[in-house]
């Protein structure tokens, strides 16, 4: 009984200390401020202000009340608090926190379209590029609707070559079938100027406003840098066009005037007098910027949706760059130590969710929902050669979901550790991107790289590239990066549109990278791909049921380039091996073997597996590894006789991807309808396919 009264004493005492360090904000909030629950700070600013004058060691909760708030600047933090503080909301209705005007006064025009009028665009000339309506993303009209145009043929005349790579300003003239020009025929100058195109490279993206176009000749002319040699715009090229009035034809699409008048065309079910759209004024709502010697310290946000921030290109245009590293995000860290993201949405974003740029140490996304973004999830480093005494490093992302990225940029990856060490990717679940789940690494090459010793373990990572790009990983590697461990990772379903749709991607100079216990499966190009590196090591990993080849090997090195020891293979499509196995320097042994297809005949390039073993694979076997049910992707074994003769050590591959309660698991799955989009696409576009896609 004493110790129930001790109990209850504490607890009581922890929830009035609290409540006394406690203060509130709400949309409510007059103007007699004064952060109590009856007289709530209308601003988290204001809130920070406030607590920005007090002292002591306890820590203070800002309790943002549910409700939405709308953003006229961004949120900055720019000081380490006194004491350590939780901004809060509440767990069931995250307060919105919003970078968007809210659109809420439509009219219907005479082709049964929605019209409303943004002040802001006529008097100030505010940009607007992204549209979100009643929560979803709303289409810029574009054309074509679905899918894009080819080049016929493009060429570049150099205006100033300059010292780069690629010539500092050029004119490309590219050429088009006319019929597919044809909604540009009667667009005044203007209109043509205003016109984006988007042109899809094999692992980037070029966009950037027509100069000039003749529509009955089928050809266009774009300004600006010079085109990258290695991704070009040239004959076969993808490229839509975006953001003119004529374009816009199907339910979604949009276009905004200079005049301010912005027209939508209402889907399937939507009420003007019900319906509130958001255009966003601000590309970042929350930054934390530091000092190099005073780090923001001790920040903890909980329980917040961040939404609406949006991308305005620049007038010259955005040149392709990987994993759209330049772009921004919702929410910028410089220089912060300790800041912790706890059960927040990210969401409806013109770019990135959120990046640990520089200086950034010890800070976490743990149980955060992003989605509908239009770059990628989360940056982590600098894509710059960084100061090494200022590195971000221990940088934690952990049981997050991670859906539906590339709205804007489709070369936005899940997850991109640039020059960055000693992080962990941990138990997320990534899907529905358009190019690479994490990406490790910004060194091309066996240079000095500072992105080691990366954590990549349990997550599920599946249904990414949808045919869109080309050279392609669920996890992609970059550089020289000892103690770098991928491993307990779940990845299937990756579709690129050309070559190079990879699970384990080791691309340029990826060394002393060890791969293991990873279960990868439905790839489009093979479950692992090594385009060079050294001394890697595939070890007890499990790869069934890809498409073309199982395993690729591209470049012949002096040195070894990886070890592949006790790993099972499963196929029923395609071939076991694609390249210069047979000539690389590699340790190949205690492998398992099988192919589901009836009377097939074992071949390794055009080698026997007897005549194989001679080279590679001494010890390895030809045999039914024994899984359970495979076709219903389940590997477990019925006996595991067949895996001691090459020592493959079973794993439970379940445990990948998000844990905690079933709502939030449940939110992390794909609805069917979206997987059976998925194998749609890849049953159009291959004369056959595993058995997997049926």
């Amino acid at each position: 009984m004493k110790r129930f009264i001790c109990l209850f004493v504490f607890f009581l005492c922890s929830f009035v200390l609290m409540a006394q360090n406690t203060i509130y904000v709400s949309t409510e909030g007059e103007k007699e401020e004064k952060g109590t629950r009856e007289a709530p700070f209308r601003t988290i600013e204001a809130a920070l202000k406030h607590v920005a004058g007090l002292a002591g060691k306890d820590t203070v909760y800002i309790h943002v009340n549910s409700g939405l708030y709308l953003l006229d600047k961004t949120i900055r933090i720019e000081k380490t608090p006194a004491v350590p503080i939780v901004i809060e909301g509440d767990e069931r209705q995250k307060p919105v926190i919003s970078g968007a005007i809210a659109l809420t006064s439509w009219e219907k025009t005479s082709q049964g379209w929605w019209k409303t009028h943004i002040d802001e665009v006529e008097r100030y000339g505010l940009k607007v590029e992204q549209l979100y309506v009643n929560g979803e993303r709303a289409i810029r009209a574009r054309t074509p609707d679905e899918g894009w145009f080819l080049v016929e043929d493009a060429n570049e005349t150099v205006h100033y070559k300059g010292t780069g790579r690629s010539p500092e300003y050029s004119t490309q003239r590219i050429q088009a079938k006319p019929e597919d020009l044809k909604s540009l025929k009667g667009l005044s100058a203007e209109e043509i100027n205003n016109t984006m195109v988007m042109c899809y490279h094999n692992w980037d993206n070029t966009r950037k406003y027509l100069s000039y176009a003749v529509p009955d000749s089928g050809y266009f002319f774009l300004n600006g840098k010079g085109m990258q040699s290695w991704n070009s715009i040239r004959k076969g090229s993808r490229f839509i066009l975006e953001n003119y009035k004529q374009a816009m034809t199907t339910e979604g699409e949009w276009f905004l005037e200079a005049s301010g008048d912005l027209y939508y065309i209402p889907r399937e079910g939507e009420k003007i007098e019900a319906s509130v759209g958001y255009a966003p004024i601000l590309s970042t709502l929350l930054s934390i910027q530091g000092g190099k010697e005073h780090p923001v310290q001790a920040i903890t946000f909980r329980n917040l949706s961040f939404e609406h921030s949006g991308y305005v290109m620049p007038e010259t245009g955005d040149d392709p760059a990987q994993a759209a590293a330049p772009v921004g995000a919702a929410i910028h860290l410089d220089y912060a130590d300790n800041i912790l993201f706890e059960n927040c949405e990210i969401k409806h974003t013109g770019n990135y969710a959120i990046w640990f740029r520089k200086g950034c140490t010890n800070c976490k996304l743990e149980h955060s929902y992003l989605t509908d973004l239009g770059a990628g999830g989360v940056k982590i480093g600098e894509y710059k050669t960084p100061d090494p005494n200022y590195l971000t490093r221990n940088i934690v992302v952990n049981n997050n979901i991670i859906q539906k990225t590339g709205f804007v940029f489709p070369c936005g990856a899940g997850v991109i550790i640039f020059h960055s060490p000693d992080n962990k990717v941990t138990h997320n679940e990534i899907s529905d991107l358009l190019y690479s789940g994490v990406s490790v690494g910004w060194v091309w090459g066996y240079g000095t790289s500072y992105a080691v010793n990366n954590k990549i373990a349990y997550n599920h990572i599946h249904h990414i590239g949808w045919g869109k790009l080309s050279d392609m990983g669920a996890v992609y590697t970059l550089g020289v990066s000892p103690g770098t461990h991928i491993h307990h990772n779940t990845i299937h379903h990756i579709y690129s549109y050309d070559y190079g749709g990879w699970g384990l991607y080791t691309d340029e100079g990826s060394t002393h990278i060890v791969l293991e216990d990873n279960l990868v499966y439905g790839c489009k190009s093979g479950g692992f791909h090594q385009h060079y590196g050294k001394e890697n090591i595939l070890r007890n990993n499990i790869f069934a049921f890809n498409h073309y080849q199982q395993l690729q090997f591209t470049r012949v090195e002096e040195h070894r380039s990886f070890s592949f020891i006790s790993n099972i293979i499963l196929m029923d499509h395609g071939v076991y091996l694609d390249g210069a196995w047979d000539k690389a320097e590699m340790e190949m042994d205690n492998n398992c073997y099988w192919d589901l297809r009836k009377d097939s005949v074992p071949h390794f390039l055009t080698y026997s597996f007897k005549d194989w073993k001679k080279l590679k694979d001494k010890h390895s076997i030809v045999q039914d590894p024994g899984f359970k049910d495979p076709y219903r992707l389940d590997f477990r074994f019925k006996k595991q006789n067949v895996i001691r003769k090459i020592g493959f050590k079973p794993f439970d591959y379940t445990e990948a991807g998000v844990y905690g309660d079933e709502a939030w698991k449940q939110k992390a799955r794909l609805p069917k309808e979206r997987e059976e989009q998925f194998n749609r696409i890849v049953k159009e576009r291959e004369k056959t396919v595993s058995s997997l896609f049926e």
